[in-house]
């Protein structure tokens, strides 16, 4: 399946909870700078029912959009 055929069976399952991805995202803490994809891939699994395909096109989409910035590691 395609980038796009991931996002376009997302919308046309739900078009109202597509929508609210990103400010669900946010409310649960994960458009945090560093936020990894396994994150975002579980929050969507449990909270969704998304696999992974569906989980990381979303992940992708946040990245795009600068929703998700690369995080600085912390030193020990």
């Amino acid at each position: 399946m395609s980038f796009q055929a991931y996002l376009d069976n997302i919308k046309s399952q739900d078009r109202e909870n597509a929508r609210r991805l990103p400010s669900a995202a946010r409310e649960a803490g994960l458009l945090a700078p560093g936020t990894k994809a396994t994150q975002i891939v579980a929050w969507l699994a449990k909270d969704y029912g998304l696999g992974r395909g569906h989980a990381m096109a979303i992940f992708a989409v946040f990245k795009r959009n600068g929703w998700i910035q690369p995080g600085k590691k912390a030193r020990n």
